[in-house]
């Protein structure tokens, strides 16, 4: 659904752009031509630009570290240059481009869980470099796309169960966004402490978001900051388990602020300066990060699995 839906906007916004272009040229004004088509493809860019500012204003109360003029342009750019190819290619048009690999046995898989508005085309990069390093992956299509986010924890289990069927390995759950909420919801629901190695969250509304109060959707509701979901999830959440998981979080998330909204207490939590919401899942540090640890849980997993069948998962 989601796929068809950025391809029905993107081609749309070409073909606005085109015949405002044609238009112009039409009339011998070439500069206003291209100026119109430029402005028509490129207003995102504005309404980032609208987002950073008002990161500023409310960061200001936070316990985050101060985003510099300097650090808020280079994520603006950052945003404005990976949003594209995430929403109008990768995602609406070559969603599987990379099939899933559920591994074999004694290795460590990964479950990959994309956030609102995303399908497992936003993950494409990263299910090549795990694809070149032999580490077992499934990535998720979180649908409805506007539903609530208790109907997901049923998709990541099957995910879930996938790896471990084809590995007898609890996996590691990288998550961007809203994924980090769905994947606390899966461990609620379905023994999730017993059964996942670790979570690493990346630009995680854990506590809800400022621009939540703006949503219409069921999702977005609950992503609120201070909802109701939120606080009875983590009622329902015994203490120990965040030391289970990995947030990374920035002041230039231009989605998650207050900043600090993204940072579980107790957790493994990585501030990454200079970055925005989407960029944040590419940024060359987070990414290396990860895959480093995983590849040091695949590691693990591979000594435990010569201990014998009878060996626990973990």
């Amino acid at each position: 659904m989601l796929a068809r839906l950025q391809q029905f906007v993107t081609l749309s916004l070409l073909a606005a752009a085109t015949a405002w272009a044609a238009w112009g040229l039409a009339q011998g004004r070439p500069w206003f031509a291209l100026g119109g088509a430029a402005l028509i493809m490129f207003s995102y860019a504005f309404v980032l630009a609208l987002e950073f500012v008002l990161i500023a204003v409310v960061n200001r109360g936070d316990t985050a570290p101060r985003a510099t003029a300097w650090q808020l342009l280079r994520a603006w750019w950052g945003e404005a240059t990976a949003a594209p190819a995430v929403f109008c290619w990768r995602q609406p048009f070559f969603p599987d481009a990379v099939p899933d690999d559920p591994g074999r046995p004694g290795q460590r898989g990964v479950v990959l869980v994309h956030g609102f508005v995303c399908n497992r085309g936003l993950w494409t990069p990263w299910l090549r470099q795990l694809r070149e390093r032999g580490i077992p992956f499934v990535a998720v299509n979180l649908e409805p796309v506007f539903g609530g986010i208790d109907r997901y924890p049923a998709i990541i289990e099957a995910a879930v169960r996938q790896l471990e069927a084809h590995t007898g390995c609890a996996p590691v759950l990288v998550c961007h966004s809203m994924g980090g909420l769905a994947a606390r919801a899966w461990m609620r629901d379905f023994d999730g402490d017993r059964r996942v190695h670790r979570v690493v969250t990346i630009g995680t509304p854990h506590r809800g978001t400022f621009l939540g109060r703006y949503g219409r959707t069921p999702n977005t509701r609950q992503m609120r900051e201070g909802s109701g979901w939120l606080q009875q999830l983590a009622a329902q959440e015994p203490p120990e388990r965040y030391r289970r998981f990995v947030c990374y979080w920035g002041h230039c998330d231009n989605i998650v602020f207050p900043a600090s909204t993204a940072t579980l207490p107790g957790a493994d939590n990585r501030h990454v300066a200079g970055v925005a919401h989407v960029d944040m899942a590419f940024h060359p540090e987070v990414v290396n990060e990860v895959l480093a640890l995983v590849a040091a849980s695949a590691s693990s997993s591979s000594e435990s699995s010569t201990r014998g069948a009878g060996a626990p998962m973990r």
